[in-house]
């Protein structure tokens, strides 16, 4: 997308995050509160995020980072799908996977501190989980829990060094890798997998 070629539903989120983004409406990062938010649908709009982390708009990456930021900070997870949302309005996009990517994690203390594509800094925990699902490849496809149901696909590289700080625990399916964070621990996969 041309950055000055916004539609006119697309001017319209964009105009009210940045908005919302100024008055620093919610704790943390400035998010808005989009889960007090009910605005009717206006049905959908050409935005896909693709499982690599990359927003398009009508088949052309979006090129400005902070316009991604920015737009990442009124998403929300319905039961329905993924939409942009502003007090006045609601847009279903389209996500190939996960909207965000987990791209670095530092282990600080008892905490495994992780960092999104768009800038969210989490802390793995009770509320912030970290789970492994196989993919259709057999290959590990681990996420983590970003905000209200939002996750994050954790890197290849995140999740090698995730499995460098697992330790194994003898659970129900056998011995099992996992990390530990906030109190929490969570299964990375078994631990005959993950040995040379």
């Amino acid at each position: 997308m041309a950055d000055e070629a916004v539609r006119p539903g697309l001017e319209g989120v964009l105009a009210a995050a940045q908005s919302l983004a100024d008055k620093k409406q919610a704790p943390g990062r400035g998010l808005p509160p989009v889960h007090l938010w009910n605005p009717p649908h206006c049905g959908e709009i050409d935005i896909v995020i693709r499982k690599d982390g990359v927003w398009f708009h009508e088949g052309t990456p979006i090129g400005r980072e902070a316009l991604v930021r920015l737009f990442s900070t009124v998403l929300r997870k319905d039961p329905d799908g993924i939409h942009l949302v502003t007090p006045v309005e609601k847009m279903k996009i389209t996500v190939e996977d996960a909207p965000f990517i987990a791209t670095r994690v530092d282990r600080i203390g008892e905490t495994l501190k992780f960092l999104t594509n768009v800038g969210d800094e989490v802390e793995a925990g009770p509320e912030n989980y970290v789970r492994v699902e196989m993919g259709p490849d057999g290959e590990p496809r681990p996420y983590l829990h970003v905000r209200r149901g939002l996750e994050a696909l954790i890197a290849r590289p995140v999740f090698y060094e995730l499995v460098e700080l697992a330790e194994e625990r003898e659970t129900a399916d056998g011995p099992t890798l996992g990390v530990a964070s906030n109190g929490a621990w969570y299964p990375v996969g078994p631990a005959r997998a993950h040995q040379l």
